[in-house]
């Protein structure tokens, strides 16, 4: 039942896929289209991006890391700025090839919900949009960063919160 009521929600997400590689898109693409998505929009650098958040609201965006124009990193910086952009909240994950630790934990603090590694795979895709869409974790400002609420949250934040 469970796989039937996200199979519907899918269908009803618009995804923005991000990278400056032509072939990553297409690739990504088809194997959102395999899952069941009907609405895949397309971004070939930073600045694009952007502008297509703004102009059509994506649910969901798979970013890289290394592109043109502006790189992920500086992408999240801009979206992560409530007040200034449209967006600060859309759930993001981050789809690269950077596997070094320093990149998952600095794309962690850029506010990114989830990091998946290229290649990868429809299992793994479908495993991150559920996570961003069925368990959506609100947003929290911890120190400068604004990023999703963490699942497992360190004790000083628990009791910042509580107070």
């Amino acid at each position: 039942m469970a796989d039937k009521s996200f199979d519907r929600r899918l269908q009803g997400l618009n995804i923005l896929i991000v990278d400056g590689n032509h072939y990553m898109r297409r690739v990504t693409r088809t194997m959102l289209m395999n899952l069941g998505a009907k609405s895949v929009v397309e971004a070939a650098d930073g600045l694009a991006a952007l502008e297509l958040i703004r102009t059509s609201d994506p649910d969901v965006m798979f970013l890289d890391w290394d592109m043109p124009v502006l790189n992920g990193m500086e992408v999240m910086h801009i979206v992560r700025s409530p007040g200034v952009f449209p967006r600060p909240n859309l759930p993001i994950i981050m789809l690269t090839n950077r596997a070094q630790r320093s990149s998952v934990v600095q794309a962690l603090r850029a506010g990114v919900h989830e990091f998946l590694l290229k290649p990868t795979s429809p299992k793994a895709l479908r495993d991150r949009l559920t996570s961003v869409t069925v368990n959506p974790r609100p947003m929290v400002k911890i120190g400068s960063f604004y990023v999703p609420e963490p699942r497992r949250l360190p004790a000083s934040f628990e009791v910042a919160r509580m107070a």
